[in-house]
Protein backbone atom coordinates (compact mmCIF):
# COMPACT_ATOMS: atom_id res chain seq x y z
CA UNK A 1 0.00 0.00 0.00
CA UNK A 2 1.32 3.44 -0.55
CA UNK A 3 1.66 6.10 1.97
CA UNK A 4 -0.84 8.58 -0.29
CA UNK A 5 -4.56 7.90 1.36
CA UNK A 6 -5.78 8.80 -2.25
CA UNK A 7 -3.86 6.00 -3.86
CA UNK A 8 -4.98 3.48 -1.42
CA UNK A 9 -8.11 4.36 -1.73
CA UNK A 10 -7.97 4.46 -5.57
CA UNK A 11 -7.49 0.15 -4.75
CA UNK A 12 -10.86 -0.21 -2.88
CA UNK A 13 -12.26 1.01 -6.25
CA UNK A 14 -10.37 -0.70 -8.80
CA UNK A 15 -13.06 -2.29 -10.94
CA UNK A 16 -14.82 1.12 -10.66
CA UNK A 17 -14.21 3.46 -13.90
CA UNK A 18 -12.10 6.46 -12.87
CA UNK A 19 -11.41 8.49 -16.22
CA UNK A 20 -13.40 9.30 -19.56
CA UNK A 21 -11.08 11.01 -21.87
CA UNK A 22 -10.53 11.06 -25.42
CA UNK A 23 -13.86 8.61 -25.94
CA UNK A 24 -12.03 5.60 -24.10
CA UNK A 25 -13.05 4.71 -20.27
CA UNK A 26 -9.96 3.70 -17.73
CA UNK A 27 -10.59 2.11 -15.10
CA UNK A 28 -9.05 2.58 -11.19
CA UNK A 29 -6.90 -0.43 -11.66
CA UNK A 30 -5.54 0.84 -15.53
CA UNK A 31 -4.88 4.16 -13.41
CA UNK A 32 -3.06 2.20 -10.91
CA UNK A 33 -0.82 0.17 -13.66
CA UNK A 34 -0.08 3.28 -15.45
CA UNK A 35 0.83 5.60 -12.53
CA UNK A 36 3.15 2.52 -11.63
CA UNK A 37 5.24 2.60 -14.22
CA UNK A 38 6.10 6.13 -14.57
CA UNK A 39 7.04 6.10 -10.59
CA UNK A 40 9.39 3.28 -11.99
CA UNK A 41 11.01 4.51 -14.42
CA UNK A 42 11.07 7.89 -12.83
CA UNK A 43 12.70 5.95 -9.38
CA UNK A 44 15.09 4.75 -12.22
CA UNK A 45 17.01 2.18 -9.49
CA UNK A 46 16.80 4.87 -6.54
CA UNK A 47 14.15 3.54 -3.30
CA UNK A 48 12.97 7.97 -3.32
CA UNK A 49 13.39 10.93 -5.16
CA UNK A 50 12.84 12.78 -1.89
CA UNK A 51 11.06 15.81 -2.99
CA UNK A 52 12.94 16.18 -6.56
CA UNK A 53 10.97 18.45 -8.54
CA UNK A 54 9.26 17.20 -11.59
CA UNK A 55 7.00 19.86 -13.81
CA UNK A 56 5.13 18.35 -16.67
CA UNK A 57 2.95 19.28 -19.90
CA UNK A 58 0.25 17.07 -20.24
CA UNK A 59 -2.55 18.09 -21.89
CA UNK A 60 -6.07 17.63 -19.65
CA UNK A 61 -6.41 13.63 -20.06
CA UNK A 62 -6.08 10.24 -18.70
CA UNK A 63 -1.98 10.54 -19.26
CA UNK A 64 -2.52 13.85 -17.36
CA UNK A 65 -3.90 12.18 -13.91
CA UNK A 66 -1.18 9.00 -14.49
CA UNK A 67 1.84 11.04 -14.63
CA UNK A 68 0.63 13.57 -11.66
CA UNK A 69 -0.04 10.05 -9.85
CA UNK A 70 3.38 8.60 -10.78
CA UNK A 71 5.10 11.74 -10.34
CA UNK A 72 3.71 11.17 -6.51
CA UNK A 73 3.64 7.85 -5.87
CA UNK A 74 8.01 8.08 -6.86
CA UNK A 75 8.26 10.57 -3.69
CA UNK A 76 8.75 13.56 -6.05
CA UNK A 77 6.90 16.91 -5.85
CA UNK A 78 4.39 17.84 -8.92
CA UNK A 79 4.84 21.29 -11.03
CA UNK A 80 1.69 20.96 -13.26
CA UNK A 81 2.23 23.60 -15.88
CA UNK A 82 -0.58 25.51 -18.52
CA UNK A 83 -0.42 24.08 -21.79
CA UNK A 84 -1.55 27.88 -22.83
CA UNK A 85 1.03 29.22 -21.22
CA UNK A 86 3.72 31.00 -23.41
CA UNK A 87 7.49 29.36 -23.51
CA UNK A 88 8.59 32.47 -21.02
CA UNK A 89 6.26 31.35 -18.37
CA UNK A 90 7.12 27.68 -18.50
CA UNK A 91 10.43 28.44 -18.59
CA UNK A 92 10.30 30.98 -15.30
CA UNK A 93 8.27 28.09 -13.59
CA UNK A 94 10.64 25.44 -14.80
CA UNK A 95 13.44 27.40 -13.28
CA UNK A 96 12.06 28.97 -10.07
CA UNK A 97 10.94 25.37 -8.78
CA UNK A 98 14.29 24.20 -10.05
CA UNK A 99 12.96 21.32 -11.93
CA UNK A 100 14.87 17.89 -12.25
CA UNK A 101 12.81 16.40 -14.66
CA UNK A 102 10.36 16.78 -17.29
CA UNK A 103 7.79 15.45 -18.73
CA UNK A 104 5.38 15.59 -21.63
CA UNK A 105 2.83 14.38 -23.55
CA UNK A 106 3.87 14.08 -27.83
CA UNK A 107 2.01 17.40 -28.73
CA UNK A 108 3.33 19.74 -26.42
CA UNK A 109 6.92 17.94 -26.31
CA UNK A 110 8.52 20.75 -28.66
CA UNK A 111 7.74 23.20 -26.02
CA UNK A 112 10.07 21.48 -23.32
CA UNK A 113 12.82 20.25 -25.67
CA UNK A 114 14.95 23.53 -25.62
CA UNK A 115 14.52 24.99 -22.22
CA UNK A 116 15.59 21.04 -21.35
CA UNK A 117 18.71 21.20 -23.41
CA UNK A 118 19.65 24.48 -22.36
CA UNK A 119 19.05 23.71 -18.81
CA UNK A 120 20.35 20.06 -19.04
CA UNK A 121 17.58 18.44 -17.55
CA UNK A 122 16.43 15.20 -18.10
CA UNK A 123 12.95 14.72 -19.41
CA UNK A 124 10.60 11.91 -21.22
CA UNK A 125 7.06 11.63 -22.73
CA UNK A 126 4.14 10.37 -21.21
CA UNK A 127 3.46 7.57 -23.63
CA UNK A 128 7.07 6.41 -23.22
CA UNK A 129 6.52 6.56 -19.28
CA UNK A 130 3.19 4.74 -19.47
CA UNK A 131 4.59 1.69 -22.25
CA UNK A 132 7.53 1.43 -19.58
CA UNK A 133 8.21 -1.75 -17.74
CA UNK A 134 5.87 -2.40 -14.75
CA UNK A 135 7.60 -2.80 -11.41
CA UNK A 136 8.00 -6.18 -10.42
CA UNK A 137 5.66 -8.14 -7.85
CA UNK A 138 8.33 -7.57 -5.15
CA UNK A 139 9.17 -4.20 -5.90
CA UNK A 140 7.86 -2.08 -3.13
CA UNK A 141 7.66 2.03 -4.49
CA UNK A 142 8.32 4.74 -1.79
CA UNK A 143 5.66 5.04 1.74
CA UNK A 144 5.38 8.69 1.17
CA UNK A 145 5.14 10.97 4.32
CA UNK A 146 1.60 12.38 4.48
CA UNK A 147 3.19 15.88 5.72
CA UNK A 148 5.68 15.83 2.69
CA UNK A 149 5.33 17.95 -0.14
CA UNK A 150 3.24 16.78 -2.83
CA UNK A 151 2.62 20.22 -5.75
CA UNK A 152 4.03 23.48 -6.37
CA UNK A 153 1.27 25.18 -8.39
CA UNK A 154 2.01 28.69 -9.69
CA UNK A 155 -0.01 31.88 -8.99
CA UNK A 156 -1.74 33.83 -11.92
CA UNK A 157 1.14 36.88 -11.35
CA UNK A 158 -1.30 39.70 -11.34
CA UNK A 159 0.61 41.83 -8.96
CA UNK A 160 3.70 40.55 -10.38
CA UNK A 161 5.86 37.20 -11.07
CA UNK A 162 4.09 34.15 -10.58
CA UNK A 163 4.30 32.80 -7.17
CA UNK A 164 5.55 28.62 -6.25
CA UNK A 165 2.95 27.74 -3.72
CA UNK A 166 3.46 24.31 -2.10
CA UNK A 167 0.96 22.27 -1.16
CA UNK A 168 1.46 18.92 1.23
CA UNK A 169 -0.17 15.46 0.58
CA UNK A 170 -2.05 15.96 4.03
CA UNK A 171 -2.79 20.02 2.53
CA UNK A 172 -4.60 17.95 -0.09
CA UNK A 173 -6.28 15.35 1.88
CA UNK A 174 -7.43 18.05 3.89
CA UNK A 175 -9.14 19.79 1.53
CA UNK A 176 -10.27 17.16 -0.64
CA UNK A 177 -12.48 15.17 2.42
CA UNK A 178 -13.70 18.76 3.34
CA UNK A 179 -15.27 19.29 -0.14
CA UNK A 180 -16.55 15.70 -0.43
CA UNK A 181 -18.20 15.88 3.06
CA UNK A 182 -19.42 19.11 2.27
CA UNK A 183 -20.80 18.26 -1.57
CA UNK A 184 -22.06 14.89 -0.73
CA UNK A 185 -19.87 12.77 -3.55
CA UNK A 186 -20.17 9.11 -3.44
CA UNK A 187 -18.99 6.57 -6.49
CA UNK A 188 -22.02 6.82 -8.10
CA UNK A 189 -20.82 10.73 -9.01
CA UNK A 190 -20.03 11.56 -12.65
CA UNK A 191 -18.21 15.12 -13.33
CA UNK A 192 -17.59 16.72 -16.23
CA UNK A 193 -14.49 18.26 -15.67
CA UNK A 194 -13.05 21.30 -18.88
CA UNK A 195 -10.90 23.11 -16.57
CA UNK A 196 -7.31 23.70 -16.67
CA UNK A 197 -5.40 21.32 -14.75
CA UNK A 198 -2.44 24.02 -13.36
CA UNK A 199 -4.78 25.74 -10.37
CA UNK A 200 -6.65 23.68 -7.85
CA UNK A 201 -10.02 24.65 -8.79
CA UNK A 202 -9.41 21.85 -11.54
CA UNK A 203 -6.97 19.37 -10.33
CA UNK A 204 -8.27 19.08 -6.27
CA UNK A 205 -11.69 20.40 -6.20
CA UNK A 206 -13.26 18.75 -9.60
CA UNK A 207 -10.46 16.17 -10.26
CA UNK A 208 -9.12 14.92 -7.17
CA UNK A 209 -12.41 14.38 -4.82
CA UNK A 210 -13.97 12.59 -7.54
CA UNK A 211 -10.82 10.03 -7.22
CA UNK A 212 -11.03 9.67 -3.08
CA UNK A 213 -14.62 9.08 -3.87
CA UNK A 214 -14.16 6.67 -6.26
CA UNK A 215 -15.98 8.35 -8.74
CA UNK A 216 -15.93 9.15 -12.85
CA UNK A 217 -13.92 12.02 -13.77
CA UNK A 218 -14.87 12.74 -17.85
CA UNK A 219 -11.95 15.18 -18.69
CA UNK A 220 -12.37 17.22 -21.88
CA UNK A 221 -9.11 18.84 -23.30
CA UNK A 222 -10.45 22.48 -23.67
CA UNK A 223 -13.83 24.18 -22.78
CA UNK A 224 -16.17 24.45 -25.86
CA UNK A 225 -20.11 25.57 -24.99
CA UNK A 226 -21.32 23.40 -27.84
CA UNK A 227 -19.61 20.32 -26.73
CA UNK A 228 -20.40 21.16 -22.99
CA UNK A 229 -23.67 21.70 -23.56
CA UNK A 230 -24.14 17.89 -25.69
CA UNK A 231 -23.01 16.17 -22.30
CA UNK A 232 -24.91 18.25 -19.75
CA UNK A 233 -28.24 17.35 -22.50
CA UNK A 234 -27.59 13.78 -22.19
CA UNK A 235 -29.14 13.98 -18.27
CA UNK A 236 -26.43 11.53 -17.26
CA UNK A 237 -23.91 13.80 -15.00
CA UNK A 238 -24.11 14.32 -11.63
CA UNK A 239 -21.83 17.40 -11.40
CA UNK A 240 -20.52 20.31 -13.03
CA UNK A 241 -18.08 22.94 -11.90
CA UNK A 242 -16.83 26.09 -13.75
CA UNK A 243 -15.66 29.24 -13.66
CA UNK A 244 -17.96 32.08 -14.06
CA UNK A 245 -16.92 33.00 -17.58
CA UNK A 246 -17.81 29.64 -18.50
CA UNK A 247 -21.31 29.86 -17.32
CA UNK A 248 -21.88 33.22 -19.48
CA UNK A 249 -20.41 31.64 -22.38
CA UNK A 250 -23.28 28.72 -21.88
CA UNK A 251 -25.70 30.80 -21.32
CA UNK A 252 -24.76 32.57 -24.81
CA UNK A 253 -24.57 29.53 -26.15
CA UNK A 254 -28.14 28.31 -24.91
CA UNK A 255 -29.78 31.76 -26.08
CA UNK A 256 -28.68 31.05 -30.15
CA UNK A 257 -30.47 27.66 -30.02
CA UNK A 258 -33.65 26.69 -31.28
CA UNK A 259 -36.96 26.72 -28.38
CA UNK A 260 -36.63 22.80 -29.31
CA UNK A 261 -33.01 22.67 -28.31
CA UNK A 262 -33.42 24.60 -25.38
CA UNK A 263 -35.61 22.87 -24.08
CA UNK A 264 -33.92 19.04 -24.64
CA UNK A 265 -30.73 21.15 -23.33
CA UNK A 266 -32.53 22.91 -19.89
CA UNK A 267 -33.89 19.31 -19.36
CA UNK A 268 -30.17 17.81 -19.24
CA UNK A 269 -28.68 20.37 -16.98
CA UNK A 270 -31.82 19.97 -14.74
CA UNK A 271 -30.77 16.39 -13.44
CA UNK A 272 -27.45 17.27 -12.09
CA UNK A 273 -27.17 17.54 -8.34
CA UNK A 274 -24.62 20.18 -7.75
CA UNK A 275 -23.57 22.89 -10.20
CA UNK A 276 -20.39 24.88 -8.68
CA UNK A 277 -18.86 28.83 -9.67
CA UNK A 278 -15.57 29.36 -8.40
CA UNK A 279 -12.33 31.07 -8.57
CA UNK A 280 -13.34 34.62 -9.39
CA UNK A 281 -16.63 36.80 -8.23
CA UNK A 282 -20.13 35.67 -10.14
CA UNK A 283 -22.32 38.22 -11.18
CA UNK A 284 -25.75 38.51 -10.08
CA UNK A 285 -26.81 38.69 -13.47
CA UNK A 286 -25.05 35.48 -14.24
CA UNK A 287 -26.13 33.56 -11.42
CA UNK A 288 -30.28 34.38 -12.27
CA UNK A 289 -30.16 33.65 -15.51
CA UNK A 290 -28.46 30.18 -15.14
CA UNK A 291 -31.09 29.52 -12.85
CA UNK A 292 -33.76 30.33 -14.76
CA UNK A 293 -32.47 28.33 -17.72
CA UNK A 294 -31.05 25.19 -15.59
CA UNK A 295 -33.18 25.54 -12.47
CA UNK A 296 -29.65 25.46 -10.73
CA UNK A 297 -28.95 27.79 -7.92
CA UNK A 298 -25.03 27.99 -8.33
CA UNK A 299 -22.98 27.16 -5.40
CA UNK A 300 -20.59 29.84 -5.32
CA UNK A 301 -17.26 28.71 -3.17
Amino acid sequence: MSGIELINRAVFHKNNIAIISGKKSYSYSDLLKSSNSIAYHLLNRKRDLKGSRVAFLVAPSYDYVATLWGIWQAGAVAVPLGISHPQTELEYAISDSDVEFLISDQQNLYKILTIAGTNKIKYSTTDRLISSEQPPQSYKLPDIDSLSNAMILYTSGSTGKPKGVVITHANIEAQVTTLVEAWGWTDKDHILNTLPLHHVHGIINAMTCAFWSGAKCEIHPKFDPNSVWKRLTTGNLSLFMAVPTTYKSLINEWENKSLNEQSLMSLGASKLRLMVSGSDALLATTMNRWEEITGHTLLER
